[in-house]
């Protein structure tokens, strides 16, 4: 990926998605490389929710919802 991002300037909003949604799995423990702790609902509604942070940032709440 990081070819085609340096052939064609800034990488896709796809491309910063996905690398934030490790960012987001790191911060939250759970495992993407192995047989770890992140299920495939998690990873993939994260990257749904990445995408859409990183293609439409002013759409995000300020504070993140409570959780209980």
């Amino acid at each position: 990926m990081a070819d085609l991002a340096e052939s064609h300037g800034s990488p896709s909003p796809e491309e910063v998605a996905y690398k934030l949604m490790y960012v987001v799995a790191w911060a939250e423990n759970k495992d993407l490389d192995g047989w770890g702790k992140a299920d495939r609902k998690w990873i993939l509604d994260t990257y749904a929710e990445c995408l859409l942070t990183v293609k439409n940032p002013e759409g995000r709440p300020l504070t993140p919802p409570a959780t209980t």
